[in-house]
């Protein structure tokens, strides 16, 4: 099936292409030809097209549950408990389940050590990404509304709670505060060298991406299959991505 449909695809955008007439939407006529690329390309290549030193995510580690994640997948809510004499907790509590809004309540009674039906002595503020709520803009101390879990009541009392912030983020599979590690850059490519002696100044990558492959042999093509611009090139192919997936 899936050399089915690799080869309806390459009928219908190369093989097939008709070259006398203009295709809905396009100026003009115009020709195609199909192309092969490595997969090892030289590590240049990916030094001028930016994925060398741009293509990364931030992740973030777990230093109690061992776990690593994506640093903009981590969602969560700034709640605190709220106590009439003044003693207030607030924790950033975070949570990478599908319905979000859920397990952060559900982990919020868990923490502060509360029972569902006192979930009205808990407070929250909207729903931020991790970076966002380590942004000063979006701390407690900068916080003017507060919602009741429970009521939907909208509280501003609590605007002079500030500490560490990232020392009061709850993990999401974490049962204390403070366990991320602080975000550090994880290049996505797949690293690999090349040559049977090879030293780490002969490291290449797998490509991340096939569109590469056509841009550096652009002009290799227009010359060798005698295209004239406007052309188009399609190429099949695999690609290599090291992702981080909680």
């Amino acid at each position: 099936m899936k050399r089915n449909l690799k080869n309806a695809w390459w009928q219908d955008m190369v093989t097939g292409h008709d070259e006398l007439v203009a295709p809905p939407g396009a100026p003009a006529p115009y020709e195609m030809t199909g192309l092969d690329c490595t997969i090892i390309m030289h590590p240049q290549v990916w030094k001028c097209s930016g994925h060398f030193d741009l293509f990364c995510d931030m992740m973030v580690d777990c230093r109690e549950t061992k776990r690593r994640y994506r640093f903009d997948q981590i969602k969560g809510q700034w709640i605190a408990r709220f106590n009439p004499t003044g003693d207030h907790s607030v924790a950033f509590i975070t949570s990478v389940a599908e319905d979000t809004e859920a397990d952060i309540k559900r982990r919020a009674l868990k923490h502060f050590g509360l029972r569902a039906k006192q979930a009205d002595q808990l407070i929250d503020g909207p729903t931020l990404s991790l970076p966002q709520a380590l942004d000063p803009a979006h701390s407690p101390a900068q916080g003017t509304h507060w919602q009741n879990l429970d009521t939907g009541e909208m509280l501003t009392d609590l605007s002079n709670l500030r500490a560490d912030a990232y020392k009061m983020v709850l993990g999401p599979d974490a049962t204390e505060m403070g366990t991320l590690t602080a975000p550090r850059e994880f290049n996505l490519m797949f690293k690999t060298i090349v040559g049977a002696m090879g030293t780490a100044e002969d490291a290449a990558f797998l490509r991340p991406e096939t569109a590469q492959g056509i841009f550096v042999n652009f002009l290799n093509v227009m010359q060798t299959a005698r295209k004239k611009p406007p052309f188009g090139i399609a190429q099949t192919g695999k690609s290599f991505r090291n992702e981080i997936t909680p």
